[in-house]
């Protein structure tokens, strides 16, 4: 697919390093393979370098080239456990649990970018997305300005007239299942930046809801409000409206009759959907019945790139996904 192909070739312009803590994984050892071939990322494993070359041995695969770390071994172990125990000494760390935690090699990796020696952290193989958020909100926390780790799809399919170039960005499709009015204008200022990052568009982002305007009302049209009011205060530089249906953001007729004013009607190339029941159902409708390709899910919000697989991840869904992590570290 022409967007993947785009994405991986823009990643390899950038000459980053990306973390992979499940080395115990077939599909993590090809996919280390395939992104060192392609030159996406300096890649690095974690774990014994004497079980990963033998596993490697058996599946054939060919590791040259891609770093190994033992966090048993690793020279700055010491250094990592002292950090991750004065970052959470407040809340209840002690030396010894934070000894036993960097023996997790996702808090190890996450560690490892949080310090700089990665750019980025791909997991969730073979761990829940728990755990892999749960390393990534304890030692690199969220960005700046913003209060929740949200997701986004980047949907695909050639010929839309809609959003733009055959891409509309989706979000929050896979984390928070009711984000409040911040948390909504955090979720859409953050998938404006992946869109950006992913895409190379400039974001319009309508903030969804089953009222255009004042067309509609009660309590869930007056969040999907009050979020635009906040988002606009905090990043007027955006081009984002709402409340709009799904109709008036994406089609230029339907968008001049029911919202002739706004700068995002029929125009909108980023839709976030107010909770996750709508956000989930929505990208799986197109994606299944429109035929578009779902892209992700994308986490963002955190301060630095990390992001979680499904466990039914192919290889090169591991390597799309460590593409996209380096697309996020520029920032």
């Amino acid at each position: 697919m022409e967007f993947i192909h785009s994405l991986r070739g823009k990643a390899a312009a950038l000459g980053k390093a990306i973390v992979l803590p499940e080395s115990g994984d077939e599909r993590m050892l090809r996919a280390a393979a395939a992104i060192r071939d392609e030159g996406i990322a300096r890649v690095t494993l974690l774990g014994s370098a004497d079980t990963i070359a033998a596993a490697a041995a058996r599946h054939g695969v060919r590791l040259a080239g891609v770093a190994i770390v033992d966090p048993q071994a690793d020279p700055e172990r010491s250094a990592y456990v002292d950090a991750y125990f004065e970052k959470r000494r407040a809340k209840g760390m002690t030396p010894e649990l934070a000894r036993e935690t960097m023996a997790n090699p996702l808090f190890y990796g996450a560690m490892m970018v949080a310090r700089g020696r990665a750019d980025g952290m791909v997991a969730g193989a073979v761990n829940s997305t728990g755990d892999v958020l749960r390393a990534a909100f304890h030692i690199i926390g969220t960005a700046a300005g913003t209060s929740i780790v949200s997701s986004c799809f980047v949907m695909v399919k050639e010929g839309w007239t809609c959003g733009e170039n055959g891409m509309i960005v989706f979000a929050d499709c896979a984390v928070n299942p009711q984000p409040n009015s911040e948390q909504l204008a955090d979720i859409a200022w953050a998938t404006a930046r992946t869109a950006r990052a992913l895409c190379g568009f400039e974001p319009r982002v309508a903030l969804l809801s089953y009222s255009t305007m004042a067309s509609g009302a009660g309590p869930d049209v007056e969040k999907v409000e009050a979020a635009l009011a906040i988002l606009q205060h905090r990043h007027p530089e955006l081009l984002a409206d709402g409340p709009l249906q799904a109709d008036a953001a994406l089609l230029p007729d339907i968008g001049r009759r029911k919202a002739p004013d706004s700068p995002v009607a029929g125009r909108a190339n980023v839709l976030v959907f107010p909770d996750l029941d709508a956000g989930n159902i929505g990208y799986k409708l197109v994606q299944r019945l429109a035929g578009a390709e779902a892209v992700g899910p994308v986490m963002q919000g955190l301060a630095k790139g990390v992001n979680d697989l499904s466990r039914g991840c192919s290889v090169d869904d591991i390597v799309n996904v460590a593409a996209i992590t380096v697309l996020q570290s520029q920032g």
